[in-house]
């Protein structure tokens, strides 16, 4: 496409200044022309007054000598009183063109050897016409018209060079979208999920690349909505088989008793190993837009109306803290309710029945905190705990939980945190980056609230209790 664009502006740069600089060729070599034989008009009109006045051979003579060269000039008179013709200067011109000249009585030219001479006739007091013809070399009548015509070619061939160098930036234009275009699909084919193809150049190719990135965008979509349903199996299938764990622990003993309870945690392992193998391969899709995300005041509520049935029957109490309000975060609805499951499952799993817990909403300017906390006996070694969350041990638990918890956090820039909370047990804080700054809260202590403020202790009100 480059190269026909050059060849194109060649072609048609080369035919424009053929058709200008061939006719301004011919108007240059006409006027050299002109000029030249309007300079030999005025030698020989320089001689007529005196041709006017008289014949005299001598006094015409030193006028001819000053008034032009005596090679380049010469008078032609008559026969008169009986004399004979006689020429002042070197004749040129054939006699049969004088005789025409003075019969016709108007300016003529004439061809000789070496140029062109002009014959001007001029009345003479007597009556009769003599003939003053000028010499005018054919160098003097191209004189400057090599010039010109070299000019004219230096700009016919800067104007070509000129529009090639126009139609090569023109054809770059016009071909790097294409090549991003191409680099784009490459890319996306080669599992590069994220990538995008600016939406620039010619208009043809901009809307090519809004429906490239917009099939990129529905293959992402498509690709997490698989993530999706690998992650509802954390909340939907991990959490009934919490509560279902819970009441099998409650049937006493027995061999059907233990068969159950085995059942339960033999299934509880399977869905841990499905769920951790989707969220292995997970692919790196693109980072959420502008207006992606959810509330997670009403996410927590809703969750909140989950487990505050089972906390009621195991006798918790629970308060959830400023989830009145309307609190946006650039996190997927679906996450963040398997993250809160995934939590509330936790303190449900391994703190005894009786356990209070607590989930705080803390809205701040560039951060959003949201803690989970419990009553119970805490976490020896939150450390550890965190490098099973990363898949590093096995010790009984799958990390699995803090790991849902951690991926949710670090896709916006955020961490999560594990220390003492002010019941007495754990405190689980999930710090979500609301300006996407990468690694903003990294450094800071469990307790660290940043930039977070808090809220009036009067708005601090539970919103269910159980």
């Amino acid at each position: 496409m480059r190269w026909a664009l050059v060849k194109v502006s060649v072609a048609v740069t080369a035919m424009v200044v053929v058709a200008f600089a061939v006719p301004l060729g011919l108007v240059i070599r006409e006027m050299a022309r002109d000029r030249a034989f309007s300079n030999a008009e005025r030698e020989a009109a320089a001689v007529a007054p005196a041709l006017s006045i008289t014949t005299d051979r001598d006094q015409l003579e030193r006028v001819v000598a000053s008034a032009g060269s005596d090679a380049g000039m010469a008078v032609h008179l008559p026969a008169a009183d009986g004399e004979e013709p006689f020429d002042i200067g070197r004749r040129r011109a054939a006699a049969e063109d004088v005789e025409a000249v003075r019969g016709l009585g108007r300016v003529s030219t004439s061809p000789v050897s070496g140029g062109s001479a002009l014959l001007q006739p001029v009345a003479l007091s007597s009556g009769e016409i003599a003939v003053v013809e000028v010499y005018v070399p054919e160098a003097e009548v191209t004189n400057g018209v090599g010039t010109a015509w070299a000019v004219l070619a230096a700009v016919g061939a800067a104007l070509v060079l000129g529009s090639v160098a126009v139609a090569d930036r023109l054809g770059v234009r016009m071909v790097r979208p294409a090549q991003r275009l191409v680099e784009g699909a490459r890319e996306l084919g080669e599992g590069k999920l994220g990538a995008r193809v600016p939406e620039k150049g010619p208009t043809e190719l901009r809307l090519a690349a809004v429906a490239f990135n917009s099939m990129a965008d529905q293959v992402v979509q498509l690709l997490a909505n698989e993530r999706e349903l690998a992650a509802d199996l954390s909340h939907r299938l991990r959490t009934p088989l919490t509560v279902l764990r819970l009441n099998a622990a409650s049937l006493g003993d027995g061999p059907a008793a233990e068969q159950t309870r085995a059942a339960v945690e033999q299934l509880e392992r399977e869905v841990d190993t499905i769920i951790r193998t989707a969220r292995d391969a997970k692919p790196q899709t693109a980072a959420a837009g502008p207006g992606a995300g959810c509330d997670a005041a009403e996410v927590v509520r809703e969750r909140m109306v989950f487990w505050s049935a089972l906390a009621e029957d195991e006798g918790r109490t629970w308060r959830v803290a400023c989830a009145d309000t309307p609190v946006r975060i650039p996190v997927a609805r679906a996450d963040l309710a398997a993250a809160l499951d995934a939590l509330l499952g936790n303190v449900f799993r391994h703190t005894p029945e009786g356990t209070a817990f607590a989930v705080d909403v803390h809205n701040g300017e560039d951060a959003v905190i949201v803690l989970v906390s419990d009553a119970g006996p805490g976490i020896p070694d939150p450390e550890a705990a965190m490098a099973r969350g990363r898949g590093s041990g096995s010790d009984g638990s799958t990390g699995l939980g803090l790991d849902i918890v951690r991926r949710l956090a670090e896709t916006t820039g955020g961490d999560v945190r594990i220390g003492s909370s002010v019941l007495g047990g754990t405190e689980v804080r999930i710090w979500i980056q609301l300006d996407g700054r990468e690694g903003a809260p990294r450094g800071r202590g469990p307790g660290h609230r940043g930039t977070v403020r808090r809220r009036r202790p009067g708005r601090l009100v539970p919103t269910f209790r159980a």
